[in-house]
C-alpha cells in the first residue's frame, strides 16, 4: 500500500511538473498571437513602420515560445497512457473526442498558416499575410477553448452516463458536456489571464528599453500598448474572477472552503482571512489576520449569510488546504498589483509622463514575470483544489492511476527534470537575449520617412545631386 501511494504521488508530481512547464507557453502564445494580429492590423491601417518593426521583433519571440509549447505539450500528453491509463480508459469516450476536436480545428489551423506567418512576410501580399496572422491567433483561442472545455468537464461533470464497463460516455449529445457549468467562466478567466501575462511581459521589455533610451519609438509604442491592456483588462479580470468564484462556490464548495481557510462553519457570517498558516491537523488557521464577515459579503453579498466549512466535508474528501490557501492568495495579490500598475500608468498618461517616469518603468520591469506566476498559482488553485478527485466527485485520483512501479516513475520524473531544465532553460535564455535587443528599423517610420512637398524632391537633395554630377564630369 505504501509503495502504491508513493508511485501515485510521484506520478502526480510528474504531471504537475510537466504541465506547469507547458502551461507557461500557451499562456504567452495566446496573448502574443493576438498582439501580433493587432500590430499587423495597425500597420496595414496606418502604414506606420513602427508597428511593422514591432511585429517582426515579437514574431521571433513568438516562434520560439510556440515551438517550446508544442514540444512540452506532446511530452505531457503521453502521461495519460503511461501513468494514468485507468483514467484514460474510464474517461476516454468523453475526453478523447474533445482533445481530437482541438487537433482538428486549432492545431491544423495553426500549423497550416504558421509557415506563412513566420516566413512569408516578404513573399506574399500584406493582406494575405495578415490573414495568416489572424488564423494563427484564432487557432490559439480555439485550442484554449477545447482544452479548457475538457478541464472544466473534469471539474463540473455533466451530460454523461456510465456504460456497462464503467466508462463515462455522452448521455444525450455533446452540447451539455462542452458547455458544462464552469466552462464559460474558466474560458474567459484563463484567456484574460493570457492577455495580462502577455501585456506585462511586453510592458517589461518596453520598460527595459525605455530605461536605456526613452526616445526609442518601438519601446514607447510597446510600453504604451501594454499599459493600455493592463489598465483595461486587470479590472475586468478581477470582476470575472469574482464571478468564477461564485460559480465554484455553487459547484465545488470544498474548493472554496480551502481557498478561504474555512475549517469551521460560520452560521452568522464568515470572516475573510487575509493571511495565516493553515493547520489541517488542528482544523484551524493559526495567526489569522481577518476581516469579520467579509467572506460572506464577497461570496453571498450578505454580511450575515451562513457559510459552510470543511467540518461538513469528510476528511477523505478534503483538498490540501495549505497549498490551495496560499496559491489563491498569490494569484489574487498579483492581480491587484497588476491593477495598481495599470492605474499608475493611467495617471502617468494623464500627465503626459508615461515615458518620463523611470520609477513606473522599473515597477513594470519587476512585474514582467507576474503574469506567469499568477497563471501558475491559478492553475494550482484549480487543480489541487479539485483533489482528491480527477473527475470531481466521481473518480478519485488514487483510482485513476496505472499499475505503477515507484522506481520507474521516479526515474522518469528525474529524467524530465534534468532534460526540461537543460532544453527549456536554454530556450528561455535565448528568449531573454532576443528581448534584450531593441527593435530593428526594417520599415520607415513617420520620423525618418523622406520629406516630400507636393511630390517635389527637396532642393537640398537636388543641389547634392548636381554637385555629384559636376564632380563626376
Amino acid at each position: 500500500m505504501i509503495e502504491n501511494d508513493l508511485a501515485i504521488n510521484l506520478a502526480r508530481a510528474q504531471f504537475a511538473f510537466t504541465i506547469s512547464f507547458h502551461f507557461l507557453f500557451p499562456a504567452f502564445t495566446i496573448g502574443i498571437a493576438s498582439f501580433l494580429a493587432v500590430l499587423e492590423g495597425l500597420w496595414l491601417k496606418t502604414d506606420n513602420g513602427v508597428y511593422a518593426n514591432l511585429y517582426r521583433y515579437w514574431l521571433k519571440i513568438f516562434a520560439v515560445v510556440f515551438a517550446m509549447g508544442v514540444v512540452s505539450g506532446i511530452v505531457m500528453s503521453y502521461q495519460f497512457g503511461t501513468n494514468w491509463s485507468v483514467f484514460s480508459d474510464k474517461a476516454g469516450p468523453i475526453i478523447g473526442p474533445l482533445m481530437a476536436y482541438e487537433v482538428l480545428t486549432a492545431f491544423f489551423l495553426e500549423a497550416g498558416f504558421l509557415g506563412v506567418m513566420l516566413f512569408g512576410i516578404n513573399k506574399v501580399g500584406r493582406k494575405l499575410h495578415f490573414v495568416a496572422t489572424l488564423a494563427v491567433a484564432v487557432g490559439t483561442f480555439i485550442s484554449a477553448f477545447w482544452i479548457l472545455s475538457v478541464n472544466s468537464w473534469m471539474q463540473t461533470p455533466v451530460g454523461f452516463a456510465i456504460n456497462e464497463v464503467g466508462q463515462y460516455v455522452p448521455a444525450a449529445g455533446w452540447w451539455e458536456i462542452i458547455w458544462n457549468p464552469s466552462f464559460p467562466y474558466r474560458l474567459i478567466h484563463t484567456v484574460l489571464a493570457a492577455y495580462l501575462t502577455t501585456a506585462f511581459a511586453v510592458g517589461a521589455v518596453g520598460a527595459w528599453h525605455l530605461l536605456k533610451d526613452k526616445t526609442n519609438p518601438g519601446a514607447r509604442k510597446m510600453f504604451s500598448m501594454a499599459m493600455w491592456m493592463a489598465a483595461l483588462v486587470a479590472p475586468t479580470q478581477i470582476f470575472m474572477g469574482d464571478l468564477h468564484g461564485l460559480n465554484t462556490l455553487e459547484h465545488q464548495p470544498a474548493k472554496i472552503m480551502a481557498m478561504e481557510g474555512h475549517y469551521e462553519s460560520h452560521p452568522d457570517g464568515a470572516p475573510l482571512i487575509l493571511f495565516g498558516i493553515p493547520n489541517s491537523k488542528e482544523k484551524r488557521v493559526d495567526y489569522a489576520i481577518e476581516i469579520p464577515k467579509a467572506s460572506s459579503l464577497i461570496l453571498k453579498h450578505d454580511l450575515n449569510a451562513p457559510m459552510a466549512g470543511l467540518d461538513t466535508i469528510p476528511d477523505k474528501d478534503e483538498p490540501p488546504v495549505g497549498i490551495v490557501f496560499w496559491s489563491f492568495r498569490i494569484m489574487v495579490g498579483l492581480g491587484f498589483a497588476m491593477l495598481g500598475i495599470g492605474l499608475w500608468s493611467l495617471l502617468a498618461r494623464s500627465r503626459k509622463k508615461l515615458y518620463e517616469w523611470p520609477l513606473l518603468h522599473r515597477a513594470a520591469l519587476v512585474m514582467g514575470p507576474s503574469g506567469f506566476i499568477a497563471v501558475l498559482a491559478g492553475w494550482v488553485t484549480t487543480e489541487v483544489g479539485r483533489q482528491p478527485f480527477t473527475i470531481y466527485g466521481l473518480l478519485r485520483t488514487s483510482e485513476s492511476a496505472a499499475p505503477l512501479d515507484a522506481p520507474a516513475v521516479a526515474a522518469s520524473l528525474l529524467a524530465f527534470v534534468v532534460v526540461y531544465f537543460v532544453v527549456f532553460g536554454a530556450g528561455i535564455v535565448y528568449l531573454f537575449k532576443l528581448a534584450a535587443k531593441p527593435p530593428e528599423a526594417h520599415e520607415p517610420t513617420p520620423d525618418d520617412a523622406p520629406i516630400r512637398s507636393a511630390g517635389i524632391t527637396p532642393a537640398a537633395a537636388v543641389l547634392e545631386g548636381d554637385h555629384e554630377e559636376g564632380a563626376a564630369s
